[in-house]
């Protein structure tokens, strides 16, 4: 079956045909680095790292590019607001998106190019549209002039003489108040570069187009983001790249928000939930599955009870792979996922419609662990394990089961403890003092742990909240 995804700018969904046989390009947008993650920024990750991994199932090559803004007005207002350099502010962010992406289990972008690094790349596609009419410079700006594309709004079908865009603080010079800026003139104690238009640095817009030209070439397959970059970010990119000469994205794919009473969940609104808290409170698997089993189009509205309901939902399918495991020992994964998964997944990466699947599968292996089938509960584990691994939901993958500095290298040495408890459990039922073993039992409940007898000896893990 064809992979079919819904194309924003078609405003249906579309069957994927990749511009180079076998191969696909992605761009990501990616983080502003002016603060810390919370969930709703990591989502869009968490959603193309699926999209990444079901294709490169379906034996595509990927090549995956996702920037850093390490430049923008944002990050410039908070180096202002803490004393500290704007880069130090960048750096220390960005270091956070890649530890929030790494402990959420994201593969690592083919390529991660950073704005600052692009600065020749701009200059030279700025050039380029200033020399085919579509740009101009004024007083050490330079604008892009909307109406020069008669396409643009396209994507978010909105009608421009409709459109109100304010001027922005210190874009002198436009020839219409919706012209978007590409650079912006230097300012005094403001980073800037050097151009052909007089020092400044990169509006926000220009960096994409710039570096998707530089790493994908002049057409790529899917351009993704969230849906609140539609517009003016994905718009201005559009112009930009098309006004330079470029094909630019064949298929547009955005992700829907995190919210939170409603509202998008953001750091204006003072209701983020930073990623390096949250997997404090919740095991980073869990809150992977939370945020990305929802389909990705679909609205997450934030709350703890739905938290607890997935780390529910997780700890069953983790307690069939555990007593397979502890029944037949490893098991590799199966070499093709089930069908209804993959038609499901093909049908716009419909990951509900998967996981559905999944859960039916563990209940067919718990079946035939009650059956005493251990043919079939280790089949069905085997195509459990090609399943979770497309959603980065493996828990015998090795970077949930290899140990980490976030706490999953703590695992061994848990096990090794409760091991010792249960050991003289038993022997006090072994003396038949079944006081003392009972409330061991108790001791361990209220830390957490659920305790199962079995025929091969007492088990233990991890209870919900």
């Amino acid at each position: 079956m064809t992979i079919r995804l819904y194309d924003t700018g078609a405003r249906q969904i579309r069957d994927f045909s990749p511009l180079t046989p076998g191969c696909v390009s992605i761009y990501l947008c990616g983080a502003t680095v002016q603060a810390a993650p919370h969930i709703g920024h990591i989502r869009s990750g968490l959603n193309f790292d699926i999209m990444r991994r079901w294709f490169a199932y379906r034996g595509y090559d990927v090549s995956f590019v996702r920037n850093v803004t390490d430049i923008d007005d944002k990050i410039i207002t908070k180096s202002a607001e803490q004393g500290r350099p704007w880069w130090s502010i960048g750096y220390a962010n960005e270091r956070a998106f890649t530890s929030a992406y790494d402990v959420l289990g994201c593969l690592p972008p083919t390529y991660e190019p950073r704005a600052t690094g692009h600065i020749p790349e701009m200059i030279e596609m700025m050039r380029g549209l200033i020399d085919r009419g579509h740009a101009y410079a004024a007083e050490g700006n330079v604008y892009f002039d909307v109406r020069s594309y008669p396409e643009y709004l396209r994507l978010s079908n909105q009608d421009l003489d409709g459109l109100r865009q304010p001027s922005g603080e210190g874009e002198t010079g436009k020839r219409d108040p919706r012209d978007f800026a590409m650079w912006k003139a230097a300012k005094p104690g403001e980073p800037s570069w050097e151009t052909p238009w007089g020092r400044g640095r990169p509006g926000w817009h220009l960096e994409c187009s710039a570096m998707a030209h530089k790493y994908l070439g002049s057409a790529f397959d899917i351009h993704g983001g969230g849906v609140d970059l539609i517009f003016p970010h994905h718009e201005n990119e559009i112009a930009q790249a098309k006004g330079f000469g470029d094909d630019f994205a064949t298929y547009w794919v955005h992700n829907a928000w995190v919210t939170m009473s409603g509202e998008k969940m953001s750091k204006s609104l003072g209701n983020s939930v930073l990623v390096s808290e949250m997997v404090k409170r919740w095991r980073p698997i869990v809150l992977r599955y939370y945020l990305g089993t929802p389909h990705y189009r679909s609205m997450i509205e934030y709350s703890e009870e739905a938290l607890r309901e997935a780390e529910s939902a997780f700890a069953r399918i983790e307690g069939f792979i555990q007593r397979v495991v502890e029944k037949a020992g490893t098991v590799e994964p199966a070499a093709d996922v089930p069908l209804a998964f993959a038609e499901a997944m093909d049908d716009d990466l419909g990951v509900p419609q998967a996981l559905a699947v999944v859960h039916t599968t563990v209940r067919q292996g718990n079946s035939a662990l009650t059956a005493d089938d251990k043919e079939a509960a280790v089949a069905r584990l085997a195509e459990l394990r090609a399943m979770l691994g497309v959603l980065g939901l493996d828990p015998l993958d090795d970077h949930w089961s290899g140990g980490s500095d976030r706490g999953e290298d703590l695992h061994g040495v848990v096990d090794s403890l409760v091991r010792l408890v249960l050991e003289q459990r038993q022997a006090a039922r072994g003396r038949k003092d079944y006081a003392t073993a009972d409330a061991i039992r108790d001791q361990l409940q209220q830390s957490g742990l659920v305790i199962e007898d079995t025929p091969s000896g007492p088990r233990w893990e991890l209870g919900t909240r």
